[in-house]
């Protein structure tokens, strides 16, 4: 047998759950491959396979065994090792025999710490099966599994029983029994077309013979894009375009073994319905892929991917489409309800719902998340009423009877609920949009309103989380507040909205009793702001000095920040850069190691070096011409402009002695590098940053 071969495992199951299904598979893969890494087993590649029935992995050109490895026992020391008559002492004699040599085959080990008798030994690696059975039930031990369950008499546990375990390395089984299941060499076909087994010659027989002998497509990579080539080519037949989610797409590949796809329809008459309701209805309640017209609006079909080839494909079609009706006559029943209740019932009813023990009802917050917005409103140009009436229905919808049954839809049919009841529709659009970003790279609330909603909902959670002393520690967030702040950072800088960040942190706490009121908390949540902002730029490969350079002007306004670090950014570009950097670092040690008073007037009689007088005329001119720039927020310009002063001060530090003996004259020097320090420091304090 070569010394290399290709290991195959598979797991045989009952199904397992579908959204946990590539979690699974991928970990059970690493598993294997960092088990195997441990016992320095050598391999080429590793991949992974997975249907409802089954987790594989496949490794390929796998050592047959463990390297030997060289190894030293330590005996007694020297000194300790033979009497004066040169005789090994028992603690020598016992040592060699051990080892199973005589006395003289030890040798001499001689460190800095002193000198032992060892014994070298030549340690045989384990063949590779013997180490597999230890892998496998080390992997399956350490997969995340929220739920474990057992079986029968057992005490295994597993997230489903084990029907069967396929072990092959190259050509020959694997005897070994895991969680009391023999291994053996057959798989078994889909459950309905091949419920027999299939026998597995060697790991690269394993993918080709499942499909061609038991209609398993055992790669689900292959099964999704097949899938999803299905759904588009049905969709195209149907004259739309189908509307594939992602996580429907990978769920119904963790359902299916032998995808079949069809198109199915449903009564026309429910489209009256919002789309987003039978789009739920469809996605949520039935795995159905539903289809947008070239308008966008929904067709009265849905594509449904089976996991059989029936003999009576309209049979299975008339089964789908019968089983549809009565979610959509629901979806109906619900939209009819909610209409006829109104939105604006359920606002005396948020009291009884509570948003968090300490922290009250969503009434409550409703009635904080006014004080907020009605801030915003006036210098944000937005109407006061509308500010109030979005703030008071916002939370309405999350007791509507459809959105008890698709959560998802929250905003959504708020939305809709409160158009339906003639409410302004900047409210109605607003009640939509603060919801968003739900996600990384969800789009933002497209009206002022929306965002601000959105701003102080999130300002408002900030405060009163933290409040209540469950701020996110280590990679626990339980509500969340991590993805929060960079939706509202992100609202803030990408919808270009002007807002100092303490005095509506300072506000929000300000709604709250004082019995809950945290010491600092503006401060703590402040800076947990700016830890996620950046981030938010570090993503945005923004180089961290960049973003220190501005952190230390201490600006409290996102958007300011972030013109300031375009301006840097900018900045860093130009050929006096780092030159200007470095003597900004040369300016800023200078002043903070004298004991400058911080006098800055400059007195032009004790200017004497023709550098310093350049320095200080240049000074005057760039301070002219740069400040109605900082004011204006054009950083940009008034960085680029100060790129001028570079050959200025380069020549007074090659000439000028700022600490000289007369206090007066070092004093006066001293003041011209403050007043320059300052003028720099009024857009971002490029001292920090790294050249």
């Amino acid at each position: 047998m070569s010394n290399k071969q290709d290991l195959l495992i598979e797991i045989g199951t009952e199904e397992l759950p579908p959204k946990s299904l590539k979690r699974l598979a991928s970990a059970f893969h690493q598993e294997i491959c960092n088990s195997l890494k441990e016992y320095d087993l050598v391999f080429s590649e590793a991949s992974w396979f997975a249907t409802p029935r089954r987790l594989a992995v496949i490794i390929k050109q796998l050592d047959m065994s463990q390297p030997d490895t060289q190894q030293q026992r330590r005996g007694p020391a020297i000194s300790a090792a033979f009497d004066n008559d040169g005789k090994p002492t028992r603690a020598t004699i016992g040592f060699a025999k051990s080892c199973g040599i005589a006395v003289d085959q030890l040798k001499k080990m001689e460190t800095e710490k002193g000198s032992w008798l060892v014994f070298d030994t030549l340690a045989k690696g384990k063949q590779t099966y013997e180490l597999i059975p230890d892998t496998i039930n080390i992997a399956l031990k350490h997969l995340p599994i929220a739920k474990r369950m057992r079986w029968g008499n057992n005490d295994f546990e597993f997230v489903r029983p084990i029907k069967w375990i396929l072990l092959l390395l190259g050509t020959e089984t694997v005897d070994c029994e895991i969680m009391g299941v023999k291994s053996g060499k057959h798989s078994y076909g889909h459950r309905f077309h091949h419920p027999e087994s299939i026998n597995i010659i060697n790991a690269s027989d394993y993918v080709k013979r499942l499909k061609q002998n038991g209609k398993v497509i055992a790669d689900y990579d292959e099964r999704c894009f097949l899938i999803k080539e299905q759904i588009k080519k049905l969709a195209i037949e149907s004259n739309g375009t189908a509307v594939i989610n992602p996580q429907l797409l990978d769920e119904v590949t963790a359902l299916v073994e032998w995808p079949i796809s069809f198109v199915g329809n449903f009564n026309s008459d429910f489209l009256k319905l919002p789309k987003e309701v039978l789009i739920a209805s469809m996605q949520d309640h039935q795995k159905y892929f539903p289809m947008l017209d070239k308008q966008k609006n929904l067709l009265a079909s849905f594509i449904c991917v089976t996991n059989i080839e029936s003999k009576q494909p309209d049979l299975i079609k008339q089964g789908n489409e019968r089983v549809i009706q009565p979610r959509l006559s629901d979806a109906a029943f619900f939209w009819q309800r909610d209409l006829k209740n109104g939105l604006a019932k359920h606002i005396v009813e948020l009291n009884k719902v509570v948003y968090q023990k300490e922290l009250g009802t969503l009434h409550e917050k409703s009635k904080r998340l006014n004080k907020i917005i009605s801030s915003l409103a006036k210098p944000l140009n937005i109407d006061g009423n509308n500010a109030k009436r979005a703030a008071e229905l916002c939370f309405c919808d999350l007791l509507t009877e459809m959105v008890c049954e698709f959560p998802a839809l929250q905003g959504t049919m708020g939305k809709y609920y409160a158009e339906a009841d003639g409410e302004d529709s900047n409210v109605a659009l607003a009640i939509e949009e603060y919801y968003q970003p739900r996600f990384a790279g969800d789009k933002l609330p497209t009206t002022t309103l929306g965002q601000c909603l959105a701003i102080s909902e999130k300002i408002d959670t900030l405060i009163g989380i933290f409040s209540i002393g469950k701020a996110p520690t280590g990679d626990k967030d339980p509500f969340g507040l991590r993805r929060s702040a960079i939706g509202l950072l992100r609202i803030i800088i990408e919808c270009k909205i002007d807002i100092d960040l303490k005095e509506l942190l300072d506000l929000a706490a300000s709604n709250y009793p004082l019995k809950i009121k945290a010491n600092n908390i503006t401060d703590d949540v402040f800076n947990f702001l700016m830890e996620r902002l950046r981030r938010y730029y570090l993503d945005a490969n923004v180089s961290n000095d960049t973003f220190e350079s501005v952190l230390a002007i201490n600006t409290s306004r996102p958007l300011d920040f972030h013109h300031r670090l375009i301006a840097v950014t900018e900045f860093r570009k130009l050929a006096e850069a780092n030159s200007l950097a470095a003597a900004n670092k040369r300016i800023s040690n200078i002043l903070k190691q004298s004991d400058f008073n911080n006098v800055l007037e400059v007195k032009n009689n004790l200017l004497s070096e023709e550098s310093e007088i350049l320095l200080s005329e240049a000074l005057k001119e760039y301070q002219e011409k740069v400040v109605p720039m900082i004011n204006d927020h054009d950083y940009k310009s008034a960085l680029t402009k100060l790129a001028g002063l570079g050959e200025s001060i380069d020549n007074f530090f090659d000439n000028v002695m700022v600490m000289c003996d007369d206090d007066n004259i070092k004093n006066n020097r001293l003041a011209l590098l403050s007043n320059l320090n300052l003028l720099f420091l009024q857009t971002a304090d490029i001292s920090k940053l790294q050249g």
